[in-house]
């Protein structure tokens, strides 16, 4: 999702494309990043260029990623002082298609640090998977902080607690591989044009999880199945890997209630749940090698 600047560019559908015009959610953007001279900062989506000059005013060091053509034009125009001096560089391409190691390679360009970006709505889903990682394979070079403008509901997925109707597979996947928060709901009316859903700005600061999963392929199996049908218990779920006196053993154990939704537990009894059980049944695994973190189903 773009941001709003001085030229003139029609928003367009295809690229998810809405103006933000809100001074107070820019500067609470670039704040929650924590920038300094010293980062490099990725930003999907540069759009007109708003957070762009924000960003580029903290001195921090800026590679945006835009796939408009029209706007990389603009943008090259706009920032051409900074592009001479090195502090700004644009790659014309789709972010979920680019070969952003190779990219980096390419331009001689160090590895960002930081990402800050008001993304496409429609693609946040694999944005976060590309940013983040699996939970059979998080990213091996994960960022310090991401900074992400995103749907309200996203965001509430993203940050939910254990019991609560928004904790899904998203939450538990996403909290296993970051700390996630929320820092200020923003509404249609600072985009143009508006979008017809509420908007969150959110931080994520990927991290290993303090209690890491022997085996996170096992753990990704049991997140995707424990969530496929939330309204079942857990138990009645996961039946098809493990039979039923066995998990009740692991259950109690374990504590958890024999009565308990997926949605009830939090990450680290996912772990826990996940290390009890024995292996994984080899079949269901080969059949289920995609673990998108996306899916709540």
């Amino acid at each position: 999702m773009a941001s709003s600047s001085p030229f003139k560019h029609r928003a367009r559908r295809r690229f998810g494309q809405h103006w933000l015009k809100s001074d107070q959610v820019l500067n609470q953007i670039v704040s929650a990043g924590e920038l300094s001279p010293e980062d490099l900062v990725l930003e999907i989506g540069p759009g007109q260029g708003a957070l762009t000059q924000r960003l580029l005013a903290t001195a921090a060091k800026v590679l945006a990623v835009e796939i408009d053509r029209d706007l990389c034009l603009a943008l090259s125009d706009q920032f051409i002082a900074f592009m001479a001096s090195g502090q700004f560089r644009l790659i014309e391409s789709d972010f979920l298609q680019i070969n952003f190691e190779q990219a980096l390679v390419d331009l001689e360009l160090n590895r960002p640090n930081k990402v800050i970006a008001n993304i496409p709505y429609y693609i946040t889903a694999p944005i976060l998977e590309k940013l983040l990682g699996t939970l059979r394979e998080p990213n091996p070079q994960p960022f310090d902080s991401i900074v992400l403008l995103v749907q309200k509901e996203i965001s509430d997925r993203l940050c939910a607690v254990p019991g609560t109707k928004a904790c899904g597979a998203l939450t538990i996947r996403a909290q296993y591989l970051a700390e996630c928060e929320e820092i200020c709901p923003v509404p249609p009316s600072a985009f143009k044009p508006a979008p017809k859903v509420e908007s969150a700005v959110i931080r994520l600061r990927p991290r290993p999880f303090p209690a890491q999963a022997k085996d996170p392929a096992r753990l990704a199996q049991i997140v995707k199945l424990g969530f496929s049908q939330k309204r079942k218990m857990l138990r009645n779920n996961l039946q098809s890997i493990v039979e039923r006196e066995s998990l009740a053993a692991v259950l109690e154990t374990l504590s958890i209630n024999p009565q308990i939704r997926a949605e009830g537990l939090g990450v680290a009894q996912w772990v826990a749940l996940s290390d009890a059980l024995g292996p994984i049944n080899k079949d269901q695994n080969d059949n289920d090698q995609k673990d998108p973190i996306e899916s709540d189903e």
